[in-house]
């Protein structure tokens, strides 16, 4: 058995190459070999979004605080609200960020495959973000 306390991990700023806007990820758990899963609480001020990006083994979002707004490559911008569980299949670009007057939390849980968690790719324009 292993607990993590609350508190425990240092928060860290999401790097600027994936994300636009202020965004603070704090580590949850990483499993232990052999499992490959790992979770992380990630807030989103106003505006602020992840770059497209895609998991290998797919995302799956709990949104915990707020207004957001995700969208899947050609799929229309959804918003999505405290309480809403996103899925994106494996390999599926999209991005996920608050809605631009209200910040957005979720728990992102994905898993590594090869070591690899997600590809990061383009940012996202304004106007995807505007939907």
């Amino acid at each position: 058995m292993k607990i993590t306390r609350s508190g425990s991990t240092a928060s860290v700023q999401g790097p600027a190459d994936w994300f636009t806007g202020t965004v603070r990820i704090d580590p949850m758990f990483q499993a232990e070999d052999p499992g490959r899963v790992a979770g992380s609480h990630v807030t989103f001020e106003p505006g602020a979004r992840t770059a497209w990006h895609t998991h290998p083994a797919g995302q799956t979002l709990i949104v915990t605080f707020g207004r957001g707004r995700v969208q899947r490559e050609g799929g229309p911008v959804e918003e999505i609200s405290q309480g809403d569980v996103v899925w994106f299949p494996a390999g599926e670009k999209h991005w996920h960020g608050a809605a631009e007057d209200t910040a957005m939390s979720h728990i992102a849980v994905q898993e590594a495959i090869d070591g690899t968690a997600v590809t990061w790719m383009e940012k996202v324009s304004d106007e995807d973000y505007a939907g």
